[in-house]
């Protein structure tokens, strides 16, 4: 079976529904991944989304933060949810294909913007939140599992417009990116994005802040695909859907893909 896997931070799934039917109607993959969703699930306007053939939904919903759900077109069954760090908040689930394959759907914590525990509790549940996962997967080694979602971590140096400017922003601090290697390396997780595009400047978010993002390209690659080592082989055909981020109203994340022949 081959499938196509998308994963976006909507930043509201209720506000930018017509968003999500676009990318639904034109580029139409198997599965879809939000983040950000920003409602509780009973308000998701599933219906919309049915009309197009995604028929089945994984979610966990929370009124006006966080929020993840997952859209197929392939029969799934949720798999779980987890609560890392305690923090209450619907950051995580998880469901399981027919072929076995599960799909975990991330969003991990944004962190504020000053990159210190001690004065910013956001940036520790950020840090804590990354621990857990570590603590989680070296506890139950994943197999035959993707992860994808909102990482809100830029880990390579050609994940961010300027290496050097951003050393000490949050999303690229080295603090940041050790949490994230070490919860990467908890569960051999392979990363596909970088799999099928090892070089270059890559980037899936840009601030609402700048007048012109497209002209400024001053973009971080916040969005993820990984896979376990067992199916990492059989992913291809990895993109970012850049021409998203340019929609009207739009989130200011663009919707990464990759291709699973499983």
């Amino acid at each position: 079976m081959s499938f196509t896997l998308a994963t976006w931070n909507i930043n509201s799934v209720r506000l930018r529904a017509g968003l999500v039917e676009k990318l639904m109607r034109e580029e139409a993959p198997d599965v879809l991944c939000l983040q950000e969703c920003k409602s509780p699930v009973d308000k998701i306007p599933v219906e919309l989304f049915q009309a197009l053939g995604y028929n089945w939904m994984v979610a966990r919903g929370q009124k006006g933060y966080n929020g993840v759900a997952i859209f197929s077109k392939l029969p799934m069954v949720e798999a779980g949810a987890e609560d890392h760090a305690g923090l209450g908040h619907a950051r995580h689930i998880a469901g399981r294909l027919e072929n076995g394959v599960t799909i975990h759907n991330f969003y991990v914590p944004a962190g504020g913007d000053i990159p210190d525990r001690e004065v910013n509790e956001k940036f520790g549940q950020k840090l804590d939140y990354l621990t857990d996962m570590r603590d989680a997967f070296h506890a139950n080694r994943p197999e035959k599992a993707i992860l994808v979602g909102d990482l809100n971590i830029a880990p390579r140096e050609d994940d961010v417009w300027s290496h050097k400017q951003l050393l000490k922003i949050v999303s690229h601090t080295p603090i940041e990116v050790e949490h994230l290697a070490q919860t990467q390396d908890a569960g051999a997780w392979v990363d596909i994005t970088r799999q099928d595009i090892p070089e270059g400047q890559l980037y899936s978010w840009w601030s609402y802040r700048a007048r012109d993002w497209d002209a400024a390209d001053k973009g971080r690659r916040l969005d993820h695909i990984w896979a376990t080592p067992d199916i990492s082989n059989a992913a291809h055909g990895s993109r970012v859907l850049r021409a998203a981020r340019g929609w009207e109203q739009p989130s200011d994340h663009a919707p990464v893909f990759a291709t699973f022949d499983l």
